[in-house]
C-alpha cells in the first residue's frame, strides 16, 4: 500500500527572492549630546558630520565620502552605508584618524568637547533605503553596554575620545582575514547587550587611545562595573514589595519588647518565663 503525501501549495510569501547586495555600515554618535544646551545642538551636529568627513578624507577615503549610501544625520551622530571593499580602511586608519581629530578638537576648548562611539557592521541591505536587520544591529551595537561603559569610565575624559565596536562578522572577515592594518590583539571580545532590548551579540571593542586608568584597572573591569552599577540603579528604581504582617492565630499569645521587661498580648496558659538583663536568669 503506497502512501501519497499531499503536494504542498506554495504561499506567495514563501517564494525565494534575490538577496540584497551586502553593504558595510558606519554609525557614530556623541556622548552626552542631550546634555548640551538646545541652542548648541545644531552647530554641534554639523561639527560631528564635518569631523567624520574630514577623517574620511585624511584616511584616504574620499571616494567613500562622496558615494555614501542612504546617509542620515541622527542629530547626535551620522550613519551611512558604503561598499564593503572599503571596510579594511574604515577599521584602519579611519577610526584612528577620527580619534586624533577628536583629540585636537577637544584640545581647543573653544567649542563643546566631543567624545564619540562608533560601530561598524556589514550585511544585506536594499540600496534604496538601507532598511533592514543589518542597519538595526548597527545601531544596537552603537548603544550597547560595553562601548558606552568605556566613555563613562572616570579618569578617561581627557584621553579616550573614541570607543569603537565591530560586529563579529566584520572582525572575522576583515581583522582575522588579515585585510586591515590592525591585528587581532588590538581588539577585545565583548558581549554586546542593550539594556531593555532583546539584543545579544558577540562583538569586538577597539579603543584607539585608552587612558592610563583603563589600562591600569582593566577594560573588562570597567565594563563589568558599569553593568553592576546599572543593575543596582534598575533595582533601586523598582518599587519595593509591601511588607506583609502574618496574622496571629486566635487565642495565641505573643510578646512585645518594651522599655523594661516584656508585654504579653493574648491568652497565656501554663508557665511563662522571661529574662531581664542577665542572660540565663529566669523569672
Amino acid at each position: 500500500m503506497s502512501t501519497h503525501l499531499p503536494t504542498p501549495i506554495p504561499r506567495p510569501n514563501a517564494e525565494s527572492r534575490p538577496l540584497p547586495g551586502y553593504r558595510a555600515l558606519l554609525a557614530v554618535d556623541a556622548k552626552d549630546f542631550t546634555g548640551l544646551a538646545a541652542i548648541q545642538h545644531s552647530a554641534v551636529s554639523m561639527v560631528i558630520s564635518e569631523l567624520v568627513d574630514r577623517a574620511l578624507t585624511e584616511a584616504g577615503l574620499t571616494d567613500l565620502r562622496d558615494t555614501k549610501s542612504f546617509p542620515a544625520n541622527t542629530g547626535d551622530g551620522v550613519v551611512f552605508g558604503f561598499d564593503p571593499a572599503h571596510l579594511p580602511f574604515v577599521v584602519f586608519p579611519f577610526l584612528r584618524v577620527l580619534d586624533g581629530l577628536l583629540g585636537r578638537h577637544n584640545g581647543q576648548y573653544v567649542s563643546p568637547r566631543l567624545r564619540m562611539r562608533a560601530s561598524v557592521h556589514v550585511g544585506p541591505l536594499p540600496e534604496a533605503d538601507g532598511n533592514g536587520t543589518a542597519r538595526n544591529d548597527t545601531h544596537r551595537l552603537l548603544d550597547s553596554r560595553p562601548v558606552k561603559a568605556i566613555l563613562a569610565t572616570p579618569g578617561s575624559e581627557q584621553t579616550t575620545h573614541l570607543a569603537a565596536i565591530l560586529s563579529d562578522r566584520v572582525y572575522q572577515d576583515v581583522v582575522l582575514g588579515g585585510y586591515t592594518g590592525l591585528r587581532p590583539d588590538h581588539f577585545i571580545e565583548v558581549p554586546a547587550t542593550v539594556p531593555g532590548k532583546a539584543f545579544t551579540q558577540q562583538a569586538w571593542l577597539y579603543i584607539p587611545s585608552p587612558s592610563g586608568h583603563l589600562l591600569r584597572n582593566g577594560i573588562i573591569s570597567a565594563i563589568e562595573e558599569s553593568a553592576t552599577t546599572q543593575s543596582k540603579v534598575g533595582a533601586e528604581s523598582r518599587p519595593s514589595a509591601p511588607e506583609t504582617v502574618e496574622p496571629q492565630p486566635t487565642g495565641a499569645a505573643h510578646s512585645q519588647h518594651v522599655g523594661q521587661g516584656q508585654a504579653v498580648i493574648g491568652d497565656v496558659t501554663g508557665d511563662f518565663s522571661a529574662t531581664f538583663g542577665v542572660p540565663g536568669a529566669g523569672q
